[in-house]
């Protein structure tokens, strides 16, 4: 869910959703539908509100994050986020999805409501499309898990608004984008993104999916992807777009299984050929987003060469072999890493990637291994 784009962006054919587009400017517009499981729209206030309230797990928060045992949003009404968005007018619009149009708004700093256009706080308001099918139970979705899972680098809820049918979603602004824009837009106002930066950048968006992973009740997040990791104004690393995240697996399992959601490219072998869905699925998507990092390509891009259009196919035999790696790294980032800097993320990439999950380190293992490859200058 790109949420902070300046103008909307076009699709260019380069990957495609297992179940729906992500929300962003970037939506892909050759998505495969697989079967959903909808909530009926029809649902009353009062079901959402005991849905809301559930429980995630009493456990201790995480270091530097934490799990609330309730949403802790603030309930917008219809006519407040029209007037915050100058009535949804289209100079506002920061990009378009499969859910719907992300708008930009602005609100009073204290009070929350709404506020001239340039005063207060830069808002992403998103509002549900009513012909959206998967869309009310993704919204519900954002509320019990992102309105209650607090951390540094997870996308900050503020709210939300069910008036009549309209549903829409109050986020912070995350003014620098989504890491997607960065890495791939060739924008002449986006400057590509320098090594330091894409280190920072991976250490973040890890810590986010280690947060998520450890908690008593893990949370698998299940669409980690360029496009929902979005950047504030310093660079730092969210996750966003809570709406397929699922409760990991509970009484001694080692899986949950569900129906195949996600996007292709991205999403782990094991959960696309089964639907048995473990928390290290999210790692094998991390691996695939680091690969994406140093290369500067595409997961999945129709517009290579035949036998390059799925990275982690081409490019995995690069991997082990520092030579062979010289010659996939992003040429936009020569000379600013050393050799053994990029071979080390290469295989930590290459350890996610792993087929089997049980061969893949833990996300905390991912963290570790990242923030030594910062700290390393040689």
């Amino acid at each position: 869910m790109g949420l902070c784009f300046g103008s909307p962006a076009h699709d260019d054919g380069a990957g495609s959703s297992i179940n729906r587009n992500p929300y962003s400017g970037s939506a892909s517009t050759d998505s495969k539908n697989v079967g959903f499981s909808t909530t009926n729209s029809s649902a009353t206030k009062s079901q959402f509100s005991e849905l809301a309230s559930g429980n995630l797990g009493d456990s201790l928060p995480a270091p530097s994050g934490q799990i609330l045992e309730t949403p802790n949003l603030k309930v917008f009404s219809f006519v407040d986020l029209k007037a915050a968005t100058k009535n949804f007018k289209h100079d506002t619009l920061l990009g378009e999805g499969g859910f719907g149009k992300v708008y930009k708004g602005w609100l009073d700093e204290k009070t929350l409501t709404p506020s001239k256009a340039g005063s207060g706080i830069v808002v992403a308001i998103k509002k549900l499309n009513p012909e959206s099918v998967q869309g009310f139970q993704e919204w519900q979705s954002e509320v019990n898990f992102l309105g209650r899972l607090s951390h540094p680098n997870l996308v900050k809820l503020l709210g939300y608004c069910w008036d009549a049918e309209e549903l829409l979603l109050v986020y912070e602004f995350m003014p620098k984008g989504s890491l997607e824009n960065h890495l791939f837009r060739r924008n002449p106002n986006i400057e590509p993104l320098y090594w330091n930066m894409r280190l920072k950048i991976a250490i973040g968006a890890a810590r986010g999916l280690a947060f998520l992973h450890t908690s008593e009740k893990k949370v698998i997040y299940r669409d980690f992807k360029a496009s929902n990791i979005l950047l504030d104004g310093n660079y730092n690393a969210k996750i966003s777009d809570f709406g397929l995240a699922k409760l990991g697996p509970s009484g001694g399992e080692s899986h949950v299984t569900t129906r195949v959601m996600g996007t292709y490219g991205y999403a782990a072998p094991e959960y696309v050929a089964t639907g048995h869905l473990y928390v290290k699925s999210d790692v094998y998507g991390f691996g695939v987003v680091l690969l994406e990092m140093l290369t500067g390509l595409r997961a999945l891009d129709t517009k290579r060469p035949s036998g390059q259009q799925n990275l982690v196919d081409w490019v995995k035999p690069y991997l082990s072999s520092k030579r062979k790696l010289k010659t996939v790294m992003d040429a936009r980032i020569q000379g600013q890493y050393t050799l053994k800097a990029a071979s080390q993320a290469a295989k930590l990439a290459l350890k996610c990637l792993q087929p089997d999950p049980k061969h893949r380190p833990s996300m905390k293992e991912v963290v570790e291994e990242l923030e030594g490859i910062e700290e390393s200058k040689t």
